[in-house]
């Protein structure tokens, strides 16, 4: 067993440290949410356990091979992530939940496809763009990256709004650092902005209905907007230094809404105050900074374009959840990296932070 875990010793230890600590939080804040006059072991906070242990397993996992080795696999990864999307669909294994049709029931648990995908999307582009780095500096080019992505987008579009955005931006980080000409860039956001009105004709009706109540945040009738208003108290009513741990009256009374995922940062800001959430957001800073130096040093970039693209991923997460607990951007369902409850939104999030850190093992002079 010590041989497993012998990578760990050239892995980045701040990123090491900033996990190890963004978990510890996230049990802690989980359990605030089930305190009843003292500790619960509430299936929210199992779960959460269970699913670090098992990312971190993955994690070390991941650290033993070559992260190079997924360039040769371009063509079965790209079909499995099209095949594993689509199995929302089969009956009896896909279900919805949360207005979305985007988990599959495996009995203990639920997961949600979009998430493990991610993982894939970003070795399939950083790949291919590796590939086609200098067609990508025309907009023809582009263009065809645009439609290798299209396809997997699409169909995680038709499932869930914040998963697709997440996608979006991590395809536009990716292309823009494979050195997209700042013309082209620009005719290409103009274009996908001349094409929203398009897009949100296909959009679900639960899609829309968060939509129109971002852009009429005043009317508190419309799907979404009291809870922001109520998650707004909350942060608000935590003032410096917060209510305390387990202390949370927003919480208590269930006027936070999703607070064990969606919306904990609500809770923690409420109980820790402004101090606590800035030493999330401080986390967060420095768990992304490891991240940038990863992708400077890399050897290559394919190696760079993986690093980029869970950068890019990390940060929209981070900010979009953050953003909308404070009503600044629209209810989408997009988790708090590491601190949200869900298994597989944590799993997920720890095999990326491997590939990651393999990257930067790989980038030194020492191998296993």
């Amino acid at each position: 067993m010590k041989s497993f875990f012998a990578p760990l010793k050239f892995a980045d230890k701040f990123t090491l440290f900033f996990v190890l600590l963004l978990g510890g939080l996230s049990l802690l804040m989980l359990e605030s949410t089930v305190y009843d006059n003292g500790f619960v072991m509430d299936r929210v906070v199992w779960v959460q356990a269970v699913a670090y242990i098992i990312g971190f397993i993955a994690l070390v996992t991941v650290l033993h091979f070559d992260y190079t080795i997924f360039m040769g696999f371009s063509k079965p990864l790209y079909i499995a992530s099209i095949v594993i999307l689509l199995s929302v669909y089969i009956p009896g294994l896909g279900i919805e939940q949360y207005g979305s049709r985007a988990w599959i029931n495996l009995g203990v648990t639920t997961l949600q496809p979009s998430e493990f995908v991610k993982i894939l999307f970003i070795l399939l582009m950083a790949n291919y763009l590796s590939v086609h780095r200098e067609e990508i500096k025309k907009f023809r080019g582009v263009l065809l990256a645009g439609l290798y992505a299209l396809p997997i987008i699409a169909i995680v579009l038709k499932e869930d709004l914040g998963s697709a955005l997440v996608y979006m931006i991590v395809w536009l980080f990716m292309v823009f650092f494979a050195g997209i000409d700042y013309k082209i860039l620009f005719k290409s956001i103009v274009a996908a902005l001349a094409s929203l009105p398009v897009i949100y004709n296909f959009l679900g009706e639960y899609q829309k209905q968060r939509i129109e109540a971002f852009l009429h945040p005043d009317n508190i009738n419309l799907p979404g907007n009291y809870q922001v208003w109520q998650s707004k108290v909350a942060i608000g009513s935590g003032g410096l230094w917060g209510k305390g741990l387990f202390n949370g009256t927003q919480k208590e009374l269930n006027f936070i809404p999703v607070q064990q995922s969606d919306f904990i940062f609500s809770v923690v800001v409420e109980e820790l105050g402004f101090i606590g959430g800035l030493a999330v957001i401080l986390l967060y800073a420095g768990l992304l900074f490891r991240f940038v130096k990863v992708i400077r040093n890399a050897l290559d970039l394919y190696g760079a374009l993986i690093a980029v693209g869970f950068t890019a991923m990390f940060l929209f997460q981070i900010f979009e959840n953050i953003a909308m607990t404070m009503g600044l951007m629209p209810v989408t369902g997009i988790t708090l990296p590491l601190l949200s409850g869900g298994g597989t939104s944590v799993i997920a999030s720890l095999i990326s932070i491997g590939v990651v850190l393999n990257i930067g093992i790989n980038s030194k002079p020492i191998r296993f």
